[in-house]
């Protein structure tokens, strides 16, 4: 029974693979973008983040639909791509944690609250599985004060 379990958990693991993979394409001209803030901005907390989207549609995690993702803010860390795991991350599910912000209902926007103090602030479009696309879709990292 141990054998067939065994067997079972690497199939499935096998199949898991390719979603994992980042292979998810994006379409050429795929960009996201902050509506409201922009590199040096000095704001106050509550901080609210509008999330802008263009060539691609917004979808729910977990709704595979082709030219669609939904987006993940990365808060004071260092771009995608560049972080600890480095290029990993590019294929990997996005972690969720204070680092990570997952907008997974399909939500354009939010309202953070930081501390008082320089941030920085990025977002990413990731597919179904929450992993960023092929390209990947990412915004320029912006840095802003926080009075």
């Amino acid at each position: 029974m141990k054998r067939v379990t065994a067997i079972l958990a690497a199939g499935l693991l096998a199949l898991a693979a390719p979603v994992l993979a980042g292979d998810t394409p994006a379409p050429e001209g795929a960009e996201v973008h902050f509506v409201n803030l922009s590199e040096g901005d000095t704001v106050e907390s509550p901080v609210t983040v509008i999330f802008g989207l263009k060539g691609m549609g917004v979808a729910p995690a977990g709704t595979d639909v082709n030219a669609t993702g939904h987006h993940h803010l990365l808060v004071d860390r260092p771009p995608l791509g560049e972080g600890p795991n480095g290029e990993e991350e590019l294929n990997t599910s996005l972690p969720a944690d204070e680092h990570h912000r997952h907008f997974g209902g399909g939500q354009t926007q939010t309202t953070l609250e930081l501390e008082p103090g320089p941030h920085t602030l990025q977002l990413v479009l990731a597919d179904h599985n929450h992993v960023p696309h092929d390209p990947p879709v990412t915004s320029d990292r912006i840095s802003i004060a926080v009075k």
